[in-house]
């Protein structure tokens, strides 16, 4: 190997490993706050987004962190949807930079696409919800506590979203492929 093909394929190593964590594998992320420990993740298939969880059985509660690639100017959402698959009955937990540039972070329920996503309350219980922008990975970081859900499941249907926000409003999110295909099942019990 010519000394030129080595050091590019030795700088390609180390910028994946220094970019890869943000944006790649969500198993070599390191969180800012070295007490956020998480026993599973999954990166999920499109948004660049990435869930990680710790199921608490004796509680059958998740701790939940969501991160997802977002501008400045950008909400995301990650949702449970108890009663089917997508987002019509989606119960959210909402994140974006307000106005004032803290960040903003409640839960949502998502009756319909028209609306906005306005506070309410989830019919699962919701703890400890809070919010983070890293400008430095350009993403959003949401962190909750959610259960138990109903019938004391551990798996369940899972939406997530991205959009822009207007006059600290989030606003709808885009129609397109990527979009209508953030959603899936989880299991909390698998890793």
């Amino acid at each position: 190997m010519t000394m030129s093909l080595l050091l590019t394929w030795a700088a390609f190593t180390l910028l994946s490993r220094v970019f890869g964590s943000a944006n790649g594998n969500c198993s070599t992320y390191v969180f800012s706050d070295s007490r956020r420990v998480f026993e599973s993740c999954e990166d999920l298939p499109v948004l660049s987004a990435h869930l990680h969880w710790t199921y608490l059985r004796s509680t059958k509660r998740v701790q939940v962190a969501y991160r997802a690639s977002q501008s400045p100017g950008g909400w995301v959402a990650w949702a449970v949807n108890p009663t089917s698959i997508g987002m019509i009955g989606a119960q959210a937990i909402v994140a974006f930079r307000d106005t004032n540039g803290t960040m903003a972070a409640y839960t949502s329920r998502v009756e319909s696409y028209a609306e906005a996503l306005e506070p309410g309350k989830l019919s699962f219980g919701t703890t400890n919800v809070s919010a983070e922008y890293r400008e430095r990975e350009g993403e959003v970081i949401v962190y909750a506590v959610v259960g138990p859900f109903e019938n004391g499941t551990s798996k369940v249907n899972q939406v997530w979203q991205e959009g822009r926000v207007k006059d600290g409003v989030p606003q709808m999110h885009s129609l397109n492929g990527v979009n209508l295909q953030s959603m899936g099942e989880i299991d909390f019990l698998s890793s």
